[in-house]
């Protein structure tokens, strides 16, 4: 009833039949062939198709095995296990397997590693069948093949029988490879879950109303229960409406802090997204769902360390030398924390986008793009009680990169993207827009007190890059300038990447969510 990966750093993820029922109260462990047994953590349940997951440790006694083969699920150490003595299946490489299936209603989504290479080029669409395990297989013709994402017809339903569990693949047809696969197909829908119609707009199909929500922000996160309050409450404050939050996995108290943030009336939901550095394929995930579900018109993607925002926002505020950062009415400034302000007034990041498209379907922007600034310690030697906005206020000199907000109706067929910015679809008229520096900003905190950022040197959360403990690619604008391929601390760790002192968005989180007491500015998001 089970199927197992091995991931990186010798962790397996197991994978329990759909709807299998599991009692929460009993001790699962991972038992080995050669009887070695690791407790077997539990790490949600998979959207889609209610698939329960553990994670456990291979044991050092296996990992010297030339052949790994898939440990069983047990509970306790199943010393009356009869199957054991069955031969078990080999274990799935997480380097090449199709881990992810999503139906819309023209087509069939998979999303697979190791079919294409990130750096390198796409196979073909035409080398390519999608393969539903029914009777002999079931093949239909692949139609995009662009990263990790594949889409491709639906098989014919006179085709699928009664069988509710259907296992689905891609074909690599001249090697004659089946990719090893834990997706399943899910039926296509004939409308969307709130039982809206859809009307086709070329080859692509759309709701007949308008999305729920005009701005959402998205973003994949792993263990951020210490910083999401504060990430959720500036933005809700700036228009954001609803959030969608990529869940990778995380062992933290998350779910309690979404929970808290919900009954305070914030509009968050979760996707258990449990697979390992795939965060543009989680993206691009992400649209399908949106369009579906017919959630967001526009959609923002910065990462829960990484807060947008305008320099004209603060007109009127004083900085610390008692001199004004500009010279607007101070009549748009609000009290802390305030849900009640005006729409008209309070400063909103969707006066960065666009409302009206052109006629004819030219000239449209379907993307805007921001600068990004990359913050340093700023001399924190642990994380600011007060928050990130509060406590780093020192940055390198030159804007990196930059971050985007998505019109979702833009994203180009394919779902190509490079985690933060997405391809738009040219054939429609759509293009992008990049921001002025004194129009839009992202303060990115990356480099924080050191026990925080250390953290990345495992992980690195969900994006697809190199590993800093390897002496790899050096140069990579991944890497940390300087940093070695160790996670230990230079001396001169909280003084780094501090060229420019800029505290724009501190006094303006201060202004709006700053309580003053004896001991100073108390922020809204504060715990302690």
């Amino acid at each position: 009833t089970t199927v197992s990966i091995l991931l990186p750093d010798w962790e397996i993820l197991v994978l329990v039949t759909p709807n299998t029922p599991l009692s929460t109260s009993e001790q699962f462990n991972c038992l080995f062939r050669n009887n070695d047994i690791t407790p077997a953590k539990f790490s949600g349940v998979i959207p889609f198709t209610n698939r329960t997951t553990f994670k456990c440790d291979m044991p050092e006694s296996v990992r010297r095995r030339r052949i790994f083969s898939q440990p069983r699920l047990v509970i306790g150490t199943a010393e009356n296990d009869e199957s054991h003595d069955t031969s078990p299946p080999e274990l799935i490489r997480w380097n090449f397997i199709v881990y992810e299936s999503f139906s819309t209603v023209d087509d069939v989504v998979l999303f697979a590693k190791g079919v294409n290479h990130r750096q390198g080029s796409d196979r073909s669409p035409k080398e390519l069948n999608c393969v539903f395990h029914i009777g002999e297989g079931v093949r239909t013709a692949v139609t995009s093949s662009v990263q990790e994402v594949f889409r491709c017809r639906h098989p014919d339903p006179s085709q699928l029988g009664f069988d509710s569990k259907i296992g689905v693949s891609l074909e690599i047809i001249g090697e004659n490879i089946v990719v090893p696969s834990v997706a399943y197909y899910i039926p296509r829908p004939n409308t969307n879950p709130n039982g809206v119609a859809v009307q086709k707009f070329g080859s692509e199909a759309h709701l007949m109303v308008q999305p729920k929500y005009f701005l959402c922000a998205c973003t994949m996160v792993y263990n951020v229960a210490k910083v999401l309050k504060e990430w959720v409450m500036y933005h809700s404050k700036v228009g954001v409406e609803n959030f969608i939050l990529y869940d990778n996995a995380s062992d933290d108290d998350l779910q309690g802090v979404i929970k808290e943030l919900r009954e305070e009336g914030y509009n968050i939901s979760t996707l258990l997204w449990i697979w390992p550095k795939t965060q543009e394929a989680g993206f691009s995930h992400s649209t399908l769902y949106s369009k579906s579900n017919g959630l967001c018109k526009w959609m923002m993607y910065v990462d829960v360390d990484e807060y947008m925002y305008s320099p004209s926002w603060g007109c009127g505020i004083e900085n610390d030398h008692g001199s004004h950062l500009s010279s607007n009415s101070s009549s748009n400034r609000h009290s802390h924390g305030s849900h009640g302000h005006s729409k008209t007034e309070f400063p909103s990041l969707k006066s960065m986008l666009p409302r009206e498209h052109g006629n004819n379907g030219r000239g449209k922007i379907g993307q805007v793009s921001i600068h990004c600034l990359e913050f340093g310690p700023s001399g924190q030697r642990q994380h600011p009680i007060e928050g990130v906005t509060q406590g780093y206020t020192c940055r390198r000199k030159v804007e990196q990169r930059h971050k985007s907000i998505v019109l979702v109706e833009a994203v180009d067929r394919s779902l190509w993207n490079v985690i933060h910015h997405f391809q738009v679809n040219a054939k429609e008229g759509f293009r992008s827009k990049q921001l002025g520096l004194e129009d839009g900003l992202v303060n990115h905190y990356k480099y924080q007190a050191w026990d925080e950022f250390k953290s990345k040197f495992r992980r690195r959360v969900s994006a697809y890059v190199v590993d800093w403990r390897q002496n790899v690619n050096p140069n990579s604008k991944d890497r940390t300038p300087g940093l070695g391929f160790e996670a230990v601390e230079p001396k001169d760790w909280t003084q780094r990447f501090c060229e420019v002192r800029d505290q724009r968005l501190k006094l303006l989180t201060r202004e709006w969510f700053g309580n003053l007491t004896p001991n100073g500015y108390r922020m809204a998001w504060q715990t302690s």
